[in-house]
């Protein structure tokens, strides 16, 4: 292309450009967005740039496409799929560029959240200020040459106008009404439904709640710095926890690495036993045999001597028998078939003794290994139980009866007097503990553990209702909770069974009940600090309840 040619070109190019600029800046109403959008980022051309296909992009965004195809061997057009041998180069499209750039110009006003001069139509300029009465927004410049009369109300920049002036005089709210909760105008506070209720300036309705604003927040920070702390011990907790975890996964893991090794153990003294037991009936047959060679022997030699006719000779031969006839020695015949009648089977008995044994010295092991131990023979005490509760004869459960004068219990100072309890014989200040407890489907019981130093009478010497007893519990309507030092936390899962666990472990502080169904489930914990020893304690009221030890 000559130079006077190249200069033709920009006239034109340029002639295009402003003719664009001509139908953007009047057809305002007609949205071109989506002619100027790119088809891969979806935003309005950056840098467009053009194929040879005549599709445009922006650079960037072409550019990264042409990259991913590169290891292809071929390139494409995002849009029209047309192919190309070799990496196309990208055209630079100046025209689309420039009207992409005053399309946004022209339509910054679209911007979410920009508000501009009313008054500036040349170019937008942002706004400083709002006239609520002529409706209109200022820049810093029309706002020096505004109105400064009174019905003419200042404002920070808005485009809703309505929400500022009342509903029914189309006047400026200015006062708040405490009645209603609604900012209203002056016809409204003089004339109108709120002449009677208490109406303050905005202002001073503003600061009052500002004021409250501030009280709120100030509890709010409190309650923020205290789940902060809480978060805090919950993360520290969650660590513990972790390395609480490892020790016992590395623990459970070496135990059954033992527990392999001695059934592996087991296994090999029980086969080579068996083994043993069958090899005996070969071991009788190699020596039956050998036997019956050598009494060939005899019994040949002695024919030989029977054959011989020369007395001398016989007489002189001696004769080498390795037993004797029961006739000569006197004793009894012996059924061989009565002898040898044991020899043939495996002696179940002496086997089934060897694996018992063994699985009972794992199991043993295994228990050592875990220290928590169900204590099934943990008896109730009847120096405790209430009045109107019976024991049963192994002492294992009670149940609750009518009140009547005299149930055959002995006086004792540590008696329950007004509340339907019993606790343990035994007490526990150590070491891993848990009880299997069965309990009626109906009825009003408590079950946990408790100090012996809970009180036998009055309201506090309820199980849960003093800071010595940590219970869960049941009502009669069915509902299910967990109690201590007075305060009640229902649960949320639905109890449906009647067998229950509670789970003791001392020197670490927790009680925690489990509800013995398929799987077990967890319930809830207590995790207290523990400074005496802990008695099971049982609580029980109703026709037919009972709660028992065991099942």
């Amino acid at each position: 292309m000559v130079e006077g040619d190249f200069a033709e070109g920009l006239v034109v190019e340029d002639i295009h450009f402003h003719f664009h600029l001509f139908l953007v800046s009047v057809m305002a109403s007609v949205d071109l967005r989506d002619e100027l959008t790119c088809s891969i980022c979806l935003n309005i051309f950056t840098e467009p740039v053009t194929l040879r296909c005549g599709h445009n992009f922006c650079l960037a965004c072409i550019d990264q496409v042409l990259e991913t195809q590169e290891g292809l061997g071929i390139y494409s057009c995002p849009e029209c799929r047309a192919r190309f041998t070799d990496r196309p180069i990208l055209q630079s499209n100046r025209t689309l560029r420039n009207i992409a750039e005053h399309f946004v110009y022209f339509r910054a006003e679209e911007v979410e959240g920009a508000i501009f001069c009313t008054n500036c139509i040349n170019s937008p300029v942002p706004a400083v200020k709002s006239c609520l009465h002529c409706e209109s927004s200022l820049c810093s410049n029309h706002l020096r040459v505004h109105s400064k009369s009174p019905e003419h109300v200042l404002c920070d920049p808005t485009t809703n106008f309505s929400k500022r002036k009342c509903s029914l005089h189309n006047e400026v709210l200015k006062y708040f009404c405490s009645n209603d909760r609604t900012c209203i105008c002056v016809t409204c506070c003089l004339a109108g439904d709120h002449s009677r209720h208490k109406v303050e300036p905005l202002n001073k309705a503003c600061q009052k709640k500002k004021a409250m604003l501030k009280n709120i927040l100030k509890n709010l920070s409190s309650l923020s710095t205290e789940a902060e702390e809480r978060l805090q011990n919950m993360r520290k907790r969650r660590n513990e926890v972790q390395e609480k975890a490892t020790d016992i996964k590395e623990k459970v893991t070496n135990l059954f690495t033992d527990i392999k090794r001695q059934m592996e153990i087991l296994e090999n003294k029980v086969q080579a036993e068996i083994s043993r037991q069958e090899n005996l009936v070969s071991d009788l047959i190699r020596h039956l045999e050998i036997q019956k060679n050598e009494l060939s022997l005899v019994i040949c030699h002695i024919e030989e001597l029977c054959n011989l006719m020369d007395p001398l000779t016989l007489l002189q031969e001696s004769v080498s028998v390795q037993f004797r006839p029961s006739e000569e020695t006197g004793d009894e015949v012996r059924d061989d078939e009565d002898k040898d009648s044991y020899v043939g089977d495996i002696d179940e008995g002496l086997i089934s003794e060897a694996l018992h044994t063994g699985l009972s010295d794992i199991m043993a092991f295994v228990k050592g290994q875990i220290y928590v131990k169900e204590n099934k023979c943990t008896n109730l005490d009847e120096d405790t139980v209430a009045n109107n509760l019976l024991l049963s004869i192994d002492k294992k459960a009670v149940f609750w009866t009518p009140k009547l004068p005299d149930l055959g219990h002995v006086k004792s100072p540590v008696r329950f007097q007004n509340c339907s309890q019993v606790l343990s014989l035994e007490s526990f200040c150590s070491g891993r503990h848990y009880w299997d407890i069965e309990t009626s489907k109906h009825g009003e019981w408590r079950l946990g553990v408790s100090y012996s130093t809970i009180d036998r009478g009055g309201d506090c010497s309820y199980l849960g209702c003093n800071d010595k007893s940590w219970c869960l519990c049941r009502s009669n309507n069915n509902q299910y909770s967990v109690v201590y030092d007075n305060r009640e936390i229902k649960l949320s899962q639905n109890v449906s069974h009647h067998k229950f666990r509670i789970y003791l472990d001392y020197y670490g502080g927790r009680v925690s009940f489990y509800e013995l169904c398929s799987p077990i489930r967890h319930l809830y914990t207590f995790t207290p600090e523990f400074t005496e020893p802990l008695h099971v304690a049982f609580y029980v009221c109703g026709f037919n309840t009972f709660v028992r030890i065991g099942y």
